[in-house]
């Protein structure tokens, strides 16, 4: 652990969810699987989506993008449009369109909560528990409730429901009115300089980058700490 600025008191520990407390690659991957599996069963548009582009998918999604300004910050509705886009695309009438869209939503979500988080990361976050507030906040669409992370923090918040995607102000601001604390007495954990830790650094918080896999980011800011494991938070015990 590396701690590069003189830290407030630490009231709240704020936690990204997606590849910060597990890996969400594989996730994603068996989910968009658990997706297009449904499509292949529809008779009427199963060839016709093979038969598309090998983008054709990322071109819906833009597409709903340009028509719906803002529907990008809530990733459960963009999918959902985009579905029923792409299904009124290849021919199916709005009806059709709309219960296909919600049974493909929903093979993708049920795999999307199909989260596995190793042992040792759930003790830690009991023990944490143990001294702070401990809450999620996140710009995915994950359930938490369908696995084992759904005891494990006072609240989530969720971007699109709970307002803008990181590293917009609002969901660390709801946080703090929520738990009537500062925002400088919440240390917000996540994996991504750009949304975890802009967000953090931009709104008053705390904030710690998991370094742990990095991604290509536009953000050159500096957080107050950096760990290469999620364990090292044991060392605020």
């Amino acid at each position: 652990m590396k701690i590069f600025r003189k830290l407030n008191n630490i009231e709240v520990l704020s936690f990204d969810l997606d590849d910060t407390l597990y890996d969400n690659k594989p996730i994603i991957k068996a989910a968009l699987e658990a997706q297009f599996n449904y499509i292949k069963q529809i008779p009427t548009i199963a060839d016709k989506w093979q038969a598309q582009s090998s983008d054709f998918w990322d071109k819906c999604r833009k597409t709903v993008e340009i028509n719906s300004p803002g529907i990008a910050q809530n990733v459960t509705l963009l999918r959902q449009h985009a579905l029923k886009y792409a299904f009124n695309f290849l021919g199916l009438n709005d009806e059709e369109s709309e219960f296909h869209s919600k049974a493909a939503y929903q093979a993708f979500i049920t795999a999307r909560s199909q989260v596995v988080v190793a042992p040792e990361v759930l003790t830690l976050l009991k023990n944490l528990n143990k001294k702070y507030t401990l809450i999620a906040i996140t710009n995915g669409n994950v359930d938490i409730s369908k696995f084992c992370l759904k005891d494990s923090f006072e609240f989530l918040l969720m971007a699109g429901f709970d307002g803008r995607q990181k590293p917009a102000a609002d969901m660390f601001e709801l946080a703090a009115e929520k738990l009537n604390v500062k925002l400088e007495n919440i240390l917000h954990i996540g994996d991504n300089l750009d949304s975890d830790i802009q967000g953090a650094n931009n709104n008053g918080c705390m904030s710690c980058w998991l370094n742990e896999d990095p991604i290509k980011t536009s953000y050159k800011g500096l957080a107050d700490i950096e760990i290469s494991d999620i364990k090292q938070l044991a060392k605020l015990l």
